[in-house]
């Protein structure tokens, strides 16, 4: 039972400094939102994840644990879809933890934690439900004064972003089978990372066409970072990155129709359905993996 209690304190800490981490993020929010509507949804937001944010707190001291403290973080968005893709990754990110932590608490007979858990994982999963009801307003926003030619170059920036987060995912695919902890999670992250490269393969064919190349793409680690030293924590980040890869497939999806380009629309529109597919299947993943991660010892890795 203690080390169930110490695994609950480090999933606690966890989910504090996860939602420090949410903070800076929904307070610049606002004002890069631009529409009205938008930017409401993130002040609402700001509230619960300062309320969240007080309830763990207050969970770690009725347990006896120092909270995590962070730095100040500087949080940017290059326009208002960007923003909300970002976003809906994080949302999915903290979602995750929650469901984490609620089963943690559940086995560790901590009810209050449970319960906690319980509820903040709806008002995320709330939250995320809005943010993507909110993509086309953002997109509206992000290009209304966005000219044919413009658009023509957000298409390839969009598209050589998707091939560049696709390279990502291989990469962390590549790794995730022997972190897993859980055969049958292995093999869903084996599948996926063949999907993953028809994917990228998809997306290239579409920039060859257009006459883009993939060029140079900002670091992806800045848009969603977690440590994944245990098969669980590996389960919730990555599948918190498929919603980082379904927010690139929506706005790209929503930009290509804009600019007429109705088979990149196409092809974007497909595979958001496999990559929200593929997160279902790793949600199914969780209860296996924090089994895993509870019967063994973690071995010190983490992605950024």
């Amino acid at each position: 039972m203690a080390f169930l209690a110490a695994q609950l304190d480090a999933y606690l800490r966890d989910a504090h400094a996860i939602e420090q981490g949410a903070l800076p993020r929904l307070r610049a929010a606002p004002e890069m939102a631009v529409d009205l509507p938008l930017a409401t949804a993130f002040r609402q937001h700001l509230v619960e994840t300062e309320h969240h944010e007080q309830l763990i707190r207050d969970r770690l001291e009725a347990r006896g644990v120092a909270p995590t403290r962070l730095k100040n973080a500087v949080f940017k968005a290059e326009s208002p879809v960007d923003l909300v893709s970002q976003a809906l990754a994080y949302e999915h990110l903290e979602l995750a933890a929650y469901e984490l932590l609620r089963r943690l608490a559940a086995l560790a007979g901590d009810n209050t934690t449970r319960v906690v858990a319980t509820a903040i994982r709806e008002d995320e999963r709330a939250m995320a439900e809005r943010l993507e009801a909110c993509f086309d307003r953002a997109v509206d926003a992000s290009l209304r004064v966005a000219d044919r030619a413009n658009l023509d170059k957000l298409v390839n920036k969009y598209l050589a972003y998707a091939h560049a987060i696709e390279a990502r995912s291989i990469e962390l695919l590549e790794r995730a089978p022997a972190l897993a902890g859980d055969l049958d999670a292995a093999h869903v992250y084996e599948e996926h990372m063949d999907e993953s490269r028809e994917h990228q393969r998809l997306i290239g064919e579409r920039l060859e066409v257009r006459g883009g190349s993939t060029g140079e793409t900002e670091h992806l680690s800045a848009k969603l970072a977690a440590r994944t030293d245990t098969p669980a924590k590996l389960a919730a980040y990555m599948y918190a990155f498929e919603f980082l890869e379904v927010g690139a497939y929506e706005q790209l999806a929503r930009v290509a129709r804009r600019a007429g380009d109705g088979e990149t629309e196409r092809v974007s529109r497909a595979i958001a359905v496999a990559e929200r597919g593929m997160a279902e299947r790793l949600w199914q993943t969780f209860a296996a993996a924090l089994d895993a991660t509870l019967d063994a010892t973690p071995a010190a890795v983490t992605v950024a």
